[in-house]
């Protein structure tokens, strides 16, 4: 039995950044040599990022989260580990729960018909987590089964996605509700490390839920099937796209091979997992970067709108991490479709890895029901 997408919501931090001025607060540090800032200023500039928003209010100009990272200077200090996901711990629970909220909503499914939470996050760690507070803060059933998926990285939510498939199809009446949140942002940092230095200009917090479901009273109104999921390691990458634990945060290594391995590869996981390029009529491309998404359109021989919605999310919010591709089918979604439009999901995490989805768009009226619909309230039959 296929599960559909019933609807997506998304959430964002208060705080909204312009890409030049993260640039210039970090070329600013004491730390940052004149190498470092040409670095900066390339990394920054060729991100293809306007704005990101972060729940640092600090960053800015705004009220100061309880990170306080700028402690009332220019100059950004550096928070431990543990005062970082403290902040983490603080913060993130009302991303959850404003991104799960939303997607409730646009799916018309009361909070009390959720019987399966998966949420998803790498970006801090906290016992009873996220997926309890959810159960808590929206008023789901306390028998409701929760499931966390921590640490995957970017890829994350589209094993998040294939899990709620799984548990739909085992259970028709279930209603699973999918959670990513992300505050990268608590991890920045001043360094003259180049892959620091990209990891900052790209990463951004955000928040997205979507709602699944088998049941065949709810397939009604616009929604995405869950029609195959598909997991590749690719032959190396497993020291380029790197996330682990510091004293100092969380640390992000992202080499310029990423790109690169991405670019040599994807055709041919194209061909496996989707049939090829001619069996897929839109793409919904995790935009972790410029270069990845000009790799993936090369590499694939896509034109230069076919990642367009990849490449709006990407300059509107940034790379927020496991959240970004629901931001990216939310817009798709909600944009002109025909029914029964095949699409490929692609995300990619640390190892280098590639996770990848077949849905297809159900539930849109095509012009003939339009016309019937306009003669049927005209004449009241």
């Amino acid at each position: 039995m296929t599960a559909s997408i019933l609807g997506i919501g998304t959430a964002v931090p208060a705080t909204r950044l312009r890409q030049d001025d993260v640039r210039d607060l970090l070329a600013e540090q004491p730390a940052i040599d004149r190498r470092a800032r040409r670095l900066l200023g390339a990394a920054f500039d060729a991100a293809a990022i306007e704005t990101r928003y972060t729940v640092l209010g600090e960053l800015g100009g705004g009220a100061a989260s309880g990170l306080a990272l700028r402690d009332g200077t220019p100059v950004l200090r550096v928070p431990s580990t543990g005062e970082r996901n403290a902040e983490y711990r603080r913060a993130v629970p009302a991303l959850f729960a404003e991104a799960a909220r939303d997607a409730l909503a646009r799916s018309g499914v009361a909070p009390e018909e959720v019987t399966h939470v998966i949420t998803v996050s790498c970006t801090g760690m906290f016992a009873p987590g996220p997926d309890f507070l959810l159960v808590r803060d929206l008023g789901l059933s306390p028998s409701t089964e929760r499931y966390h998926l921590g640490f995957i990285g970017c890829a994350a939510a589209i094993p998040g996605l294939r899990a709620a498939a799984r548990m739909a199809a085992a259970q028709p009446e279930a209603v699973v509700l999918v959670v990513c949140a992300e505050l990268c942002s608590l991890h920045i940092r001043s360094s003259d490390d180049p892959e620091q230095i990209v990891a900052a200009s790209v990463f951004a917090d955000g928040a997205a839920a979507a709602v699944v479901s088998a049941d065949p009273a709810r397939r009604v109104g616009r929604r995405l099937d869950l029609d195959g999921f598909g997991t590749r390691l690719t032959d190396d990458g497993e020291k380029d796209m790197v996330w682990t634990v510091g004293d100092e945060g969380f640390e992000m290594t992202l080499t310029a091979q990423v790109p690169r391995i991405i670019g040599r590869e994807i055709e041919a996981v194209a061909l496996d997992l989707f049939g090829g390029t001619a069996a897929v009529d839109a793409w919904a491309v995790h935009p972790g970067g410029r270069s990845i998404l000009d790799r993936v359109e090369d590499g694939l021989g896509l034109g230069p709108a076919a990642l367009a919605d990849s490449r709006d999310v990407l300059r509107e919010y940034g790379n927020m991490s496991s959240a970004t591709i629901l931001f990216v089918l939310r817009r798709m979604l909600e944009h002109d479709r025909h029914e029964g439009e095949r699409l490929a999901v692609l995300a990619f995490g640390p190892g280098l890895t590639i996770e990848a989805a077949r849905m297809s768009v159900r539930g849109v009226a095509t012009p003939a029901d339009t016309v019937r619909d306009l003669v049927s309230g005209a004449t009241g039959r």
